[in-house]
């Protein structure tokens, strides 16, 4: 089961299409990738490799 981390300020922000992108700070949060090649990836996962 995972854990469930709350949201504070600064763990996201919305883009001129509407969507939740994810900032380093709540991936650093979280504490793993999920290997969705996220724009913010702090562990340095590419989904093109």
């Amino acid at each position: 089961m995972k854990k469930i981390i709350p949201i504070e300020e600064g763990d996201f922000y919305w883009t001129p299409e509407g969507y939740r992108c994810f900032t380093e700070q709540y991936h650093l949060k979280r504490g793993y990738c999920c290997e969705s090649g996220c724009r913010h990836c702090p562990y340095g996962y590419n989904k093109k490799n």
